[in-house]
């Protein structure tokens, strides 16, 4: 899962991205390169687009919808890695200029001399126009978080077709603002896209709250009809460099050069095959047939390496800046009151063996995360205390924690036997005979995967606590477990799992509003904890790096979620001759970008 991609980082930090050509994962296709006109990508397994419209829902947060979306939509101002570097990409941008004002409270915005794909010019009214939609809607998008955009946009001031401004609601730490707020901005074609249905005319009704509501239902209503975006006319007023020329619902999507694209990006490919695979071996036996020439393998196909390389291809880990994690359902009925004991958190997470993890199922190509911080890449943002690993492996002290809050192991599982809310007992909540046994969800289609699941499931029983396992695509997990309330029958989640190349993309500032700040649009499990909304907060208006480090200790230390060792996106395997890049840490993939050099 991911959020936008940006530049340069905060104070003066920045973050390298890791090294020349990676890829993508697994499915099953026998169609190769025709010519140096034409690219075959392997997707990762069981990731399969299913989104095309450029604004997010909580369904569709599927880092290749974000990637084929850029393509097609240029960002207002677009974050990646793609340089070597996270920092604002120019040319993949349609902005050329943010302007702050002295007291930190707008920004005047210039906009590039761009054209949509029909001939008319990209303006102010465009990005007025997605400003007015989110506005309307923003409980539904993916990028709202209670407080931050677009709740902290007071104004938006056209100044001529090539200027905006934009009033906050207080002064804000400029490099957030612009890494993690402005950038999930993209110009839309008001001109074509601002109707209240298929058969309705092109009108102003962005412009109010009801309209652009009706807007919103419309552009939605088209972007699930996957079928149709090849055809739909909806989809060829574009900016990006890419076209689509098909998608299918099985996930194999074809771009096409957009020969109109007049931006700094230009495509050097003709054409981009995106390859859908069900499992990671399917897209192996694709890289060894030749079929692909952009891919991946897994940790533990490390040791034939060789068996890459001698077929003409290059291999290499692409790092990423992310976390990695099991959410927990703070509101399950059933285990919700054992996962907010402080205790009970702990107890599981000294159950995790990170290092052990990292060593044998991800053969050395993991690193133990500890909080909120990318721990992969070094950075000015995280503290001592995440660095240090509060709760460091034991599962004898894991089921010390237990027995000394009332748990009794019964039949191989802990069992509550003194309910109540003493220092001493299960907590508030938990009811005698409550047994410690929770399910994951897990993203199906890769070994490592499998693997960790099961050597996690092993450790967790020798604390005492039942681990069961069920698998499913990752589309399916995100869907089966979203924010609910315990009477919800979708509620009855416990813990998921989507982090096999990692389960959260940071923006260039890895702020925690969207993850972990109270009914934040990402934060699954729904966990709240009033002092680390401040905290949050904070370090998205302090111009010190004190505030987001005070941030990071917190969390390191409260457990919202389960911490895990921290993946490469992908151990890339590319066709020599493929380059002219370096890997977006942010996750992304840049069509654009790839050449042939030879």
């Amino acid at each position: 899962m991911s959020s936008p991609a940006r530049t340069a980082l905060v104070a003066g930090v920045i973050v390298s991205a890791s090294a020349l050509l990676l890829a993508g994962c697994s499915g099953t296709s026998d169609t190769s390169s025709a010519s140096k006109d034409s690219i075959n990508y392997a997707l990762p397994a069981n990731f399969t687009p299913n989104w095309i419209l450029p604004i997010g829902t909580a369904a569709h947060l599927n880092t290749n919808n974000n990637s084929i979306a850029a393509s097609l939509w240029e960002p207002l101002i677009a974050y990646d890695g793609s340089t070597g570097k996270i920092a604002w990409n120019k040319k993949a941008s349609i902005a050329t200029a943010a302007d702050f004002a002295a007291d930190g409270k707008s920004v005047t915005i210039t906009l590039g001399d761009r054209s949509w794909s029909d001939g008319k010019p990209i303006t102010a009214r465009d990005v007025e126009f997605w400003f007015n939609v989110i506005k309307a809607n923003k409980a539904e998008w993916a990028g709202y978080n209670p407080g931050k955009a677009p709740d902290n946009w007071t104004a938006f001031k056209t100044v001529d077709d090539r200027h905006f401004t934009i009033t906050f609601d207080q002064a804000y730490n400029s490099q957030w603002m612009l890494a993690n707020e402005l950038s999930q901005i993209t110009p839309l074609p008001q001109h074509a896209w601002d109707k209240t249905g298929a058969s309705a005319a092109v009108s102003d009704a962005d412009r109010t709250a009801a309209g652009a509501k009706q807007v919103w239902t419309y552009l939605n209503t088209a972007a699930k009809n996957i079928s149709g975006y090849d055809s739909d006319a909806l989809w060829k007023t574009i900016s990006g460099p890419y076209s689509i020329k098909s998608f299918a619902t099985s996930g194999k999507v074809v771009l096409a050069a957009n020969t109109k694209y007049d931006g700094g990006e230009k495509a050097n490919i003709a054409t981009v095959n995106l390859l859908p695979f069900t499992t990671a071996d399917a897209e192996k036996n694709a890289l060894r047939s030749g079929s692909v020439d952009y891919g991946y393998i897994e940790a533990t196909d490390l040791d034939q390496k060789d068996s890459f390389t001698n077929r003409g291809y290059a291999v290499q880990p692409w790092s990423g800046w992310a976390i990695t994690y099991l959410p927990y359902n703070f509101n399950n009925p059933t285990m919700g009151a054992v996962f907010k004991q402080l205790y009970a958190r702990q107890a599981v997470q000294k159950s995790i063996d990170q290092a052990g993890l990292a060593k044998v199922i991800f053969n050395g190509t993991a690193v133990p995360g500890y909080g909120p911080i990318p721990q992969a890449q070094s950075s000015d943002f995280l503290s001592a205390t995440q660095k240090s690993n509060p709760y460091p492996f034991s599962t004898e002290e894991a089921k010390s924690l237990l027995t000394g809050h009332g748990w009794t192991e019964q039949g191989g599982v802990m069992v509550c036997t003194d309910a109540g809310t003493g220092a001493a007992q299960c907590g508030e909540g938990v009811a005698k005979g409550t047994k410690f046994e929770m399910q994951v969800l897990s993203q199906s289609g890769s070994t490592v995967t499998d693997n960790m699941m099961s050597a996690i499931q092993s450790s967790l029983a020798k604390t005492g606590i039942k681990f069961s396992i069920k698998t499913a695509p990752v589309n399916s997990v995100l869907a089966q477990t979203p924010q609910c309330t315990a009477s919800q029958a979708i509620c009855k989640w416990q813990l998921s799992f989507f982090g096999t190349a990692g389960s959260w993309y940071f923006n260039a500032f890895p702020t925690g509003d969207s993850l972990f700040q109270t009914k934040g649009g990402s934060n699954f499990g729904n966990y709240s904890n009033p002092d680390v909304d401040k905290l949050i907060t904070a370090s998205t208006t302090s111009t010190s790096n004190q505030a987001i480090q005070d941030y990071s200790s917190a969390l390191a230390k409260d457990l919202p979620v389960v911490w895990l060792p921290e993946p490469v996106y992908q151990i890339s395997v590319v066709k020599n001759g493929l380059g002219g890049f370096s890997q977006d840490s942010l996750a992304n993939f840049h069509p654009a970008q790839w050449k042939w050099t030879s």
